[in-house]
């Protein structure tokens, strides 16, 4: 049975950027058919109010980044947190990534806010604190692109920490077998990190973080893990539907 995957679009791709790259939805369904899964995909963009009739109206929820702040307190990001609890108590599974990850998080009582030391921006490496399977050929740390300034500030009592680094203590959570959220873009590759962070450079985020991440990005070893990581989303999906 093909996996049916719910898109909860709370953000899409900057308008200079989307005619090359698509929406933040059609990287996510690039990523999955580049690691090899063929699942289906309904995109719903909950930022415009558009929301599924059900808890269980996909087989599984991906929560994608946004140029939103989970701080704005906007009446759609309520009603998601609602629709993220909802899908928790009917057991899942939902993935939620940079925006995604900081609203479930605070759909479950978490502190989340601007991260005193700023933006986190370009590549970011952060280490494994549990053994995840699908991780296992990279010596225990990851890398992703990353474009933040909120963060979550205080782990939620359901979640487990599965990465941190010393930049984003909670970098991945996961609330019991059911929610695997995660602070960085797996979606991002180097190419649109770079073109993102050229077109977001001093408005809004600051030079001082873009052009040093820029410099890394531009070195010839500059690379993710994406794929590698979006087999690991891929399997707690599909493990979570067949629960």
């Amino acid at each position: 049975m093909t996996l049916k995957i719910g898109i909860l679009a709370t953000g899409t791709t900057p308008d200079n950027l989307i005619d090359q790259y698509g929406s933040y939805a059609d990287m996510f369904v690039r990523l999955f058919e580049q690691a090899g899964y063929g699942f289906t995909f309904t995109t719903y963009d909950v930022r415009d109010d558009v929301f599924p009739e059900s808890a269980d109206a996909c087989d599984a929820w991906i929560i994608t980044g946004s140029k939103f702040s989970v701080c704005d307190k906007s009446p759609w990001m309520a009603r998601l947190k609602d629709l993220i609890l909802d899908i928790y108590d009917t057991g899942g599974p939902i993935v939620g990534i940079c925006f995604g990850h900081q609203i479930v998080a605070e759909a479950f009582g978490a502190d989340v806010d601007r991260y005193p030391q700023g933006w986190g921006v370009g590549l970011h490496t952060y280490r494994l604190e549990k053994n995840v399977a699908e991780l296992s050929a990279l010596d225990g740390r990851f890398t992703l692109n990353a474009v933040h300034q909120d963060q979550v500030l205080s782990k939620p009592e359901q979640a487990d920490v599965i990465a941190s680094s010393s930049f984003c203590p909670f970098a991945a959570l996961q609330y019991d077998d059911r929610i695997l959220t995660l602070q960085a873009h797996p979606e991002f590759d180097v190419a649109f990190e770079t073109r993102l962070l050229q077109s977001r450079r001093d408005a809004p985020i600051p030079s001082t973080a873009t052009d040093p991440a820029l410099v890394a990005l531009d070195e010839a070893s500059a690379q993710t893990d994406s794929l590698q990581v979006a087999h690991w989303m891929a399997e707690f999906l599909q493990q979570g539907r067949r629960r």
